[in-house]
This record gives structure tokens, C-alpha cells and sequence, in this order.
């Protein structure tokens, strides 16, 4: 977390709520049915009861309350899908291809379910970051898997499987559709069986579609 350390005061009106929690829960509230670009500070802190100026004695920015929010979950989910990546990449080449799925699966459901335990702050980093540095979650694990696409493609030709060339605009198109696919599960809020179904059904059209594209 990147605020000020304050002192956290309990508040009689809003139950055992601190100033501090109070402020993320009208933050939360205005940013996702605002968007961040046009969240409003003002209603932030009128809706607290508080003054700006006190405001300002946790946070210097809307920008800096925006990050508070959702800046762990962020790094959480791109750093449990580099985990992912770094981990089928350190095993031996031989192994890769019989275990794809085993590991790319493991991470899409614990990115799930670290979700839906965190809805409201995976909901602002998907649908109401436009104008923070958190609006490009997407761009960033496609780039992160187009590399490992291509790291993959490299182990296959060293393993006498050589995969065709992929035209580089399709493998964006299809790698971007495939995030995109995924959350979209978080953004409409999918009942967790219903997803975790959607997920697996996910995993098997994508897993035969890219097995057949690169000729394995």
C-alpha cells in the first residue's frame, strides 16, 4: 500500500469503520460507477464527511486513493501469471509439451478465485482504470504470454516438433481474445461453479485451437 501512515480513528456513526475504511468504501463506490477519469474527489470526501483538506492527510491524489485500492491486486495477478510462465520455462524441454495444460490451468483457476475473492478491486482494475497506469493488465499478460509462445516454439523445433510461423497479428488477436474471454467472467460476475466450468471449457477450445496452429 502506498498511503501515509495515519492514525486510524473509529467512527460511532459508521460502525466500527475507520476513517481510512471509510474513505476506500465511498472511493470504491465512486470509482466503479464513475469510472476513475470522471470519479469526483469532491464526492469522495463530502460522502465521508470529511473535509479535503483532511482528505489529504492520507492521500496526495485521486491517482495515489486509485492505486491504495486496487495497486496489490494488480501486481498479484501479474505476478502469479509470471510465476506461471517462469515455471513451465524451467522444465526440462522434453516435459513441456505433456504438461501445457497442467500448468497454465492451475494458474488461470488461482487467478479465478483470487478474483472473485477481490471483486470490486479486480472490477476497477478491468473496467474503471482508463487513465491510471493499471488500464493495461491485458496488454501486459499478452505480452508476457506472446513470449512465452515463442519461447515454446523454440523448445518445439529443439525437440524435432517444429511449429509453423504465426502471423504476429493473428497471435495478438488470439492471445488478447483469450484474456478477454477470461475476465469477462470477473466483469459480469459469473456465479464461482458457473465460472470454474467456463474456465475449463475455456481451457480445452484454446488449448486444441493453439495445438492445431502450431502443428502439434
Amino acid at each position: 500500500m502506498i498511503y501515509n501512515s495515519v492514525i486510524r480513528r473509529k467512527n460511532t456513526i459508521d460502525g466500527n469503520l475507520t476513517t481510512l475504511e471509510r474513505i476506500h468504501q465511498a472511493a470504491k463506490a465512486e470509482f466503479l460507477e464513475k469510472g476513475y477519469k470522471d470519479a469526483s474527489l469532491r464526492n469522495i470526501v463530502k460522502s465521508v464527511g470529511m473535509t479535503t483538506g483532511a482528505f489529504y492527510g492520507y492521500y496526495k491524489s485521486k491517482e495515489e486513493l486509485f492505486e491504495a485500492l486496487v495497486g496489490k491486486h494488480y501486481e498479484y495477478i501479474l505476478a502469479r501469471f509470471k510465476k506461471a510462465q517462469q515455471e513451465f520455462a524451467q522444465l526440462p524441454h522434453e516435459q513441456q509439451p505433456e504438461v501445457m495444460g497442467d500448468i497454465s490451468g492451475i494458474c488461470m483457476f488461482d487467478m479465478l478465485h483470487y478474483a472473485y475473492a477481490h471483486l470490486e478491486e479486480c472490477k476497477l482494475i478491468l473496467c474503471c482504470s482508463e487513465g491510471t497506469k493499471f488500464s493495461g493488465l491485458i496488454d501486459e499478460m499478452v505480452e508476457i504470454e506472446a513470449e512465452a509462445t515463442h519461447s515454446y516454439q523454440k523448445v518445439l523445433q529443439e525437440l524435432g516438433r517444429p511449429s509453423p510461423k504465426i502471423d504476429p497479428a493473428l497471435e495478438h488477436i488470439l492471445i488478447t481474445g483469450m484474456f478477454h474471454t477470461f475476465f469477462e467472467l470477473v466483469i459480469h460476475e459469473m456465479p464461482l461453479d458457473d465460472a470454474e466450468n467456463y474456465v475449463k471449457e475455456m481451457r480445452t477450445f484454446y488449448t486444441a485451437g493453439w495445438m492445431k496452429i502450431m502443428g502439434q
